[in-house]
């Protein structure tokens, strides 16, 4: 399904009745990322998963795609959807959407999960690496950039033993343009810390993280576990950064087994 934004168009896709639970996936990927899962969750949940601007089917709009206009695409995705209030996944840079949403939102946010994400801001380093790969994408192409997120995304085990799971990362990731590269990187570098919010979150909270996870390590989990009033923390083993993706039988138990807590 489509849903037309003011300078942008958003692909999004639903699953299942019953509580509405909406899925933001991670960069470089879209939401396909989410299918793994999908079934463990549809069983009881209407699943609104959905492209955010730059990735997959979604245009990027014009300039930097910020966390403002992120939340402001899914304020609308909510609106098209007759949703009043959801629950919320978020992985990566999805959970950096869902912070600038809770601070926006939070009267339509009925329980939170974050996965291998971080409340803290680039650090001037981190924000200048991500300017200089946008710049090169542009001049370059995607393809690059694309092979090189492979070993950061992926933990030590999966690319050991299960070159299926590199290769779909690597198929969904192929969609991403260098336009659409470029906008989320741009937005990601502008995001604003988040670490304050934490205290604010005062919904049921599942914080979610792969045990190899690298580029948002389970001491980030730790920090918004402790900092969010009576979240809940999960490690998946033998999994990285896209941990659902990896190990999806581990990650789907521990969400559902979330949600189901929530007796809704």
């Amino acid at each position: 399904m489509r849903l037309s934004r003011q300078d942008a168009e958003l692909h999004y896709e639903t699953l299942g009745e019953g509580p509405d639970l909406i899925l933001l996936h991670p960069f470089p990927t879209n939401h396909r990322f989410w299918m793994g899962v999908a079934d463990m969750l549809a069983s009881r949940y209407r699943l609104i998963a959905y492209d955010l601007r730059g990735h997959g089917d979604s245009t990027p709009g014009a300039g930097p795609a910020t966390m403002e206009k992120h939340a402001a695409d899914l304020a609308r995705l909510c609106d098209v959807n007759k949703v009043s209030k959801a629950i919320f996944a978020g992985v990566s840079i999805g959970g950096y959407v869902l912070f600038e949403f809770w601070r926006r939102h939070r009267e339509r946010v009925a329980a939170l999960i974050l996965c291998d994400t971080r409340a803290s801001a680039d650090t001037e380093a981190g924000r200048a690496a991500r300017l200089k790969s946008a710049e090169d994408v542009q001049k370059n192409g995607p393809a690059a950039f694309v092979e090189s997120m492979v070993p950061k995304l992926l933990g030590q085990h999966t690319r050991d033993n299960r070159p299926d799971v590199v290769e779909g990362a690597r198929k969904m990731m192929a969609k991403m343009t260098a336009a659409g590269i470029v906008a989320i990187q741009q937005g990601m570098a502008a995001r604003p810390d988040s670490v304050l919010t934490l205290a604010t979150v005062n919904v049921p909270t599942l914080v979610l993280v792969g045990a190899e996870d690298t580029l948002t390590p389970p001491a980030d989990a730790e920090l918004m576990h402790q900092h969010i009033p009576g979240s809940r923390l999960e490690v998946i083993p033998r999994a990285g950064h896209l941990a659902i993706y990896e190990q999806r039988t581990a990650a789907g138990k521990a969400i559902r087994g979330f949600l189901d807590d929530l007796k809704l």
